[in-house]
Order: C-alpha cells, then sequence, then structure tokens
C-alpha cells in the first residue's frame, strides 16, 4: 500500500495564496494582541483555509515490476572459428540459469548476427534495441553480450544505448590467437573489356611477424600468377578484363601454421567487364527493301558502333560518268579487310555476292580472323546460292552450309527442337502457337552438308538459321532475306528485333547467351543453381561454400534447355559450383565481409561502452571450460564489476493496481470540523 495527500483547492490557487497571507496577518495580529483566545481563532483560521485547499487521503495499491536483463548472444560466423561455439553455448546456459536465479529479474535472450547476406558485418546492438524496444528505460537492469568483441555497430557512447543500466561483454576465444588475412587497399568496380585494371592488396598476420606466405592469384579459376608475399607488403597486380560481366578475381595466400581460419586467406574482387564500343562492319552487297532493317537495329543500339557500306557501283558497272562528278566513297577493302579487321567484333554480309569488290585473298583474311576469335553472320538472298556466292570463297571454310538453290514459295519459320533450348530463338515470341504467330517469309535458300544442326527452318522442313561455331570465332547463317516483313509489320510482323539482336550478340560472345553456361545466383537467403543446355539432361553439381564444405546438387528442369536447383547460402564469402566440366562463382553478402577482415578475439574494442556505463569486459576462456562470474543484484550504485562478479541494477518501478480517495472536508466529517472551530471560537469569546 501506499499512502498520500492530494490537494484539489476549491477556489483559484491566486485567490488561496492571497486568504493565507490574510490569515497570516491576522494571526501576527492576534498573537501581538496576546489575548488568551488566539490560539482558538489560529486554529479555526487554519481549518477554514485547510477546507479551501480541499485535501484528500489517497491509498494506491502498486505491484512491483521486474527489471529486465538483456542476454544477447553472438551468433555471427566468426563465432565458429575454434571452439567459441562451445563456449557461446556453455556462457549462455550459466548466465541465464544465474540471472534467473535473481528474485526480481526478467530475463530475456537474444540471438543476433547471422550471416544473411544483406548487413555487413556484426550488428548486436539493433538486436539489443529491438529486444528493450517495449521496456521503460526505469526497468532495464542491464545488458549482457556473449560475443568474441568484433561488434561493428558499436554506439557513440553510454547515452546512445537508451538505457541507464550497466552493459557487460563475456568474450569467447583466446589471448593468444593468431590469423592471416589478404586486405584488399584498391580494387575497380568496373573494367574496359580488353584492358588492364590495377588491384592493390596487403598481406596482414595477425598474433605473429616476419612471416611470408605463397599468393596466388585466380581470375573466374584460372591461375593468372604465383609470388611469395612477406607479412605487411602493399602489392599491386595488373588484370586483364577479358569478357564482358563479372569477372572474379580470387587472391588467396597459403595458411599461417596454427592459424584461426583460413577462411579469410582468400580475398574476391568482382570486376564488371564493361565493352567500349561493339564495333561492327555491315557490308550491303546492293540496295534492297532489307537493307535498312539490320541498320536501324544496329544504330539504335548505344554500345555498337557501326560502319556501313553499300555497294551502289561495282567495279564491272561503267557508264561513261566522269569521275570527278560521281559522289560515291570507294570501299576501303585494303584497311578494313586487312589492316583493321581485328578491330571488329562482328562482320555482318547483307546480301552480299563477289563483284569484284573484295578480292579472294581477303576472304582468306575474313576466315582467319573467325578462326582467331572474330564473328560474321550472313544475311543471305539469292546471292548467295548464285555463282557468285561468298560460298565459292575461301569462306566456305567456316560457313555451315552449301547453297543449292533457292525455293520461292510462302512459309512460316518455325524453331527446331535445338531451336527451343539455344538462348538465341528460345521462347521468341509468338513462337509458341501452330502456325507461329508472325508473318510468312516468302523465300528461302536450299542449303546442304550442313555443319551443324538448324535452330529454324522454312518451307518444306529446309534449315532457316544456322550458328556455329568454328576455332574461337563463332558464324551465324540467316537463309533469307524476307525478315525485313517482320520488321514493316506484314501480316502482324514478328519479333525481328530480339531475333536479331540476340543473334548478333551471341556472335559477339555476350555471356548470357551462351549455349552451355552454369551460373551462380543470390536471391534473398538462397543460392540458386542455373544450367544452360542443349542437351537433354544434365549431371548433378557439386556446390563448394566459402569454408570448404560441399554438397551434392540435382538440377530439375525449368524450362526448354534450362535447369535449376536452390540451396541455403548460410556463409558470406565466395561460392562456386562446378559439373565437371563447367565452374560457376559468385560472392555471398559483401565482397570483403567486415566479418573476416579481423576475427581474433578482443576486449579492447567493447570495453570503452561498458566502463561508461559502470559494466566490464571479460573472457571466458578457462582452459577446457568457461569461468562465468557470478551475478550480484544492486541498487543506487554507480560501479557493477568486481573480483569474479557483475552487477545488475533493481530498479523500483511498479504499476497501480488500485487506488481510493477520502476528501477530508467533504461531507459529514468536514462539517463537524469546521461547525466544532466555531463553535470552539463562540463558547471562548461568551466567557
Amino acid at each position: 500500500m501506499h499512502y498520500s495527500i492530494v490537494f484539489a483547492p476549491l477556489v483559484p490557487t491566486l485567490a488561496l495564496w492571497i486568504a493565507l497571507g490574510a490569515a497570516v496577518v491576522a494571526t501576527a495580529a492576534v498573537v501581538w494582541a496576546r489575548r488568551g483566545r488566539a490560539l482558538i481563532r489560529i486554529a479555526a483560521l487554519a481549518l477554514l483555509l485547510l477546507a479551501l485547499a480541499n485535501p484528500s487521503l489517497t491509498r494506491e495499491e502498486r505491484e512491483p515490476l521486474p527489471s529486465v536483463a538483456v542476454v544477447v548472444v553472438d551468433k555471427s560466423p566468426s563465432q565458429n572459428f575454434g571452439d567459441r561455439t562451445r563456449q557461446t553455448e556453455q556462457v549462455r546456459a550459466a548466465l541465464v540459469e544465474r540471472l534467473k536465479a535473481v528474485k526480481g529479474i526478467d530475463v530475456r535472450v537474444v540471438e543476433a548476427g547471422q550471416a544473411d547476406g544483406e548487413t555487413d558485418g556484426t550488428h548486436l546492438f539493433g538486436a539489443l534495441a529491438n529486444a528493450l524496444a517495449d521496456v521503460p528505460t526505469d526497468r532495464v537492469a542491464g545488458a549482457f553480450l556473449i560475443t568474441d568483441g568484433r561488434v561493428h555497430d558499436i554506439p557513440g557512447g553510454a547515452t546512445a544505448l537508451g538505457f541507464t543500466a550497466p552493459l557487460h561483454a563475456l568474450i569467447t576465444g583466446h589471448r593468444d590467437e593468431r590469423d592471416r588475412r589478404i586486405a584488399i587497399v584498391a580494387a575497380p568496380r568496373f573494367g574496359i573489356v580488353g584492358q588492364n585494371q590495377t588491384i592493390t592488396y596487403r598481406l596482414d598476420d595477425q598474433g605473429v611477424s616476419g612471416q611470408q606466405a605463397q599468393v596466388t592469384v585466380r581470375r573466374d579459376g584460372e591461375v593468372l600468377s604465383q609470388r611469395t608475399v612477406a607479412s605487411g607488403q602493399t602489392v599491386s597486380l595488373g588484370i586483364e578484363i577479358p569478357h564482358a560481366g563479372p569477372n572474379i578475381v580470387e587472391i588467396e595466400a597459403s595458411p599461417l601454421e596454427g592459424e584461426l581460419t583460413p577462411v579469410n586467406n582468400r580475398a574476391v574482387v568482382a570486376i564488371d567487364g564493361i565493352r567500349d564500343k561493339l564495333r561492327v562492319l555491315l557490308v550491303s552487297g546492293e540496295p534492297h527493301s532489307g537493307e535498312r532493317t539490320w541498320r536501324n537495329l544496329l544504330k539504335a543500339d548505344p554500345s555498337v558502333d557501326l560502319v556501313h557500306f553499300t555497294i551502289l557501283r561495282p567495279p564491272e558497272k561503267q557508264d561513261g560518268t566522269p569521275i570527278n562528278e560521281l559522289s560515291l566513297i570507294a570501299f576501303p577493302t585494303r584497311e578494313l579487310f586487312q589492316q583493321k579487321i581485328h578491330e571488329f567484333q562482328l562482320i555482318i554480309f547483307d546480301r552480299y555476292a563477289r563483284q569484284g569488290v573484295l578480292p579472294i585473298a581477303y576472304f582468306d583474311n575474313i576466315a582467319r580472323y573467325v578462326r582467331d576469335g572474330g564473328a560474321v553472320l550472313v544475311a543471305a538472298g539469292p546471292d548467295y546460292a548464285s555463282t557468285t556466292s561468298i560460298w565459292r570463297t575461301p569462306l566456305d571454310a567456316v560457313l555451315p552450309a552449301e547453297p543449292v538453290g533457292v525455293t520461292e514459295k510462302p512459309f512460316f519459320a518455325e524453331l527446331t527442337d535445338l531451336g527451343k533450348r539455344h538462348p538465341v530463338t528460345r521462347e521468341l515470341e509468338g513462337s509458341n502457337t501452330e502456325p507461329p504467330h508472325w508473318s510468312r517469309f516468302f523465300r528461302i535458300v536450299d542449303t546442304r552438308n550442313a555443319g551443324s544442326p538448324a535452330l529454324m527452318e522454312g518451307a518444306d522442313h529446309k534449315p532457316l538459321l544456322f550458328l556455329s561455331h568454328q576455332g574461337d570465332g563463332r558464324v551465324a547463317l540467316l537463309l533469307s532475306d524476307h525478315i525485313w516483313l517482320w520488321a514493316r509489320g506484314y501480316e502482324g510482323g514478328g519479333p525481328h528485333l530480339d531475333l536479331l539482336r540476340r543473334m548478333s550478340h551471341w556472335l559477339m560472345k555476350q555471356p548470357e547467351l551462351d549455349e552451355e553456361a552454369l551460373r551462380l545466383q543470390v536471391q534473398g537467403h538462397s543460392l540458386i543453381v542455373r544450367r544452360q543446355t542443349l542437351a537433354d539432361g544434365v549431371a548433378p553439381v557439386t556446390v563448394t561454400s566459402p569454408s570448404g564444405a560441399t554438397r551434392t546438387v540435382t538440377l530439375t528442369a525449368d524450362g526448354p534447355g534450362q535447369w535449376r536447383a536452390a540451396v541455403d547460402a548460410g556463409e558470406l564469402g565466395l561460392w562456386q559450383a562446378t559439373d565437371g566440366t563447367l565452374k560457376a562463382l559468385v560472392n555471398v553478402g559483401p565482397v570483403n565481409p567486415k566479418e573476416f577482415s579481423q576475427v581474433t578475439s578482443t576486449t579492447e574494442t567493447l570495453a570503452p561502452l561498458a566502463h561508461a556505463t559502470g559494466g566490464d569486459v571479460r573472457r571466458v576462456a578457462d582452459g577446457n571450460g568457461v569461468d562465468v562470474p557470478r551475478i550480484l543484484p544492486l541498487r543506487g550504485a554507480t560501479s557493477f564489476a568486481g573480483d569474479g562478479w557483475l552487477g545488475v541494477s533493481l530498479r523500483d518501478a511498479s504499476v497501480v493496481r488500485g487506488i481510493g480517495v477520502l476528501p477530508v472536508f467533504a461531507g459529514l466529517i468536514g462539517l463537524l470540523l469546521l461547525i466544532g472551530a466555531l463553535a470552539a471560537t463562540w463558547a471562548r469569546e461568551a466567557r
């Protein structure tokens, strides 16, 4: 029970103070006159003023509230090193038991710091704040952190905690820990394909000095260099960017004897390869209806630098017009096909036939250019089946099929079984109906002796589109010149943009269009394994986590030519996948996470904050076990730590469950008091 007196004046406060002043003056005058009835008058006057103040006796029924102590358990990946996991669980069990043994303490346990690929580092104070979100500050008894000391969200001071209670940290791990890591000093995020980028790294050894390590540098799994590096040495190296998209560079140091973990001996740098410009040479053999289809497509792509020539006046065309009156540009054959041919990523022959413009030797240059990694696309019309066909040049060694004639009849272009799986033609808009939902073509070049299966077919199931690999390069052969009908919207048109763009980018080796590919993608807390293939089935994939643990994953069909599986990405760092032929890499979380930058345990990081709150930071390792201090309840203390013990602050918080109010001068009691005072005064005056 809690008793108190509450005043609720019946008159304004100012009037009450004026009355009190007048009463004091009157009392002084009566006392000065020394009349015997002064005391009775003073008492009566006091009762009158008290009645105006309207006092009430209150009785509160209060229920004491328990003080709240929070135990935050660090579950970050670094807590898995050494025997920290065992220490953590032992400390947790002993600490919770001792806190619960303290009368008036409510214990809350929260886990924090789990790797989720979204936050960088160990965050414990956010979890602490969430655990106390519904607790008033006057009920917080203290907080205990069970951690290795590597915490990355430490607030700026004790006031930033939001409560005035001790903060204690119990540190797992051992004093004599040692570790080695590769620290990235500087690394680019992007790089131009074909150019070098500089990466700077440093070898750091913690707990030892004067050591050396063998450092291996890999790019996309391929070893580029090996060298000996001294501890503390900073090294810069140049890395060539060979392809567009992510280029994964690994820098790995040999293990340090007795080190805590090898997981941070390897650093990863992901450099996105960007093509400066895709240079394309388009040669149109003659003006025709579909010529501008190719030009418009390539000019609309900002990543393409297009050089376009149309043969308007072949050498055999002589009409007597003086040269100085011609506005035509001479075709720079020697410059394009001998001196600068390797500067182009793609050469397109659009209805081109031998007209004496290109010497036969230049076609041999083009064939060599393809084998060395270049790309050629032939958009064929009747010219391909003529006596002047480019087939009848050294290009026949790289072209996929030999022409034998031309068929003139309407037909719908259709995907073959292989085309339904190939990333260039797969799921083209309108291809899922019978016939396909696009306009017809009216001409196709007949071929024979195809070196590879067709992806599309036309009239009488004759091949329409070939994509083939030749040496290190690629060749595409489109056997109809009527794709411009799709572009013009004839009979509803067709997906010419998607088809031609995909075909061009496949020829220029865009990785996402490779027929055989293994990829890893991070989606939330899962790692998605994707396999792209033209085969009817795929082999199981072996997935390796950053810590070296492996698992075999069986993929399931996810569409034509696509297979998929999902695994839990429970670790931060570089994941690998291989099916024995292909290999894929992906980094989960930050490229070089703070969690693994420093993994030796420490008491220094949390000590300033803990001491500012009256708490303490202590190691728990004790031989093969742990040493958990005793827990003492304290009231009004400023220091909550001592030899072998840690304290919590007991609070006096309570909640009111009931209240009673008794007005003193209300009702019969007040009336009797006032009447009694007046009667006593009258009786005294009557004497």
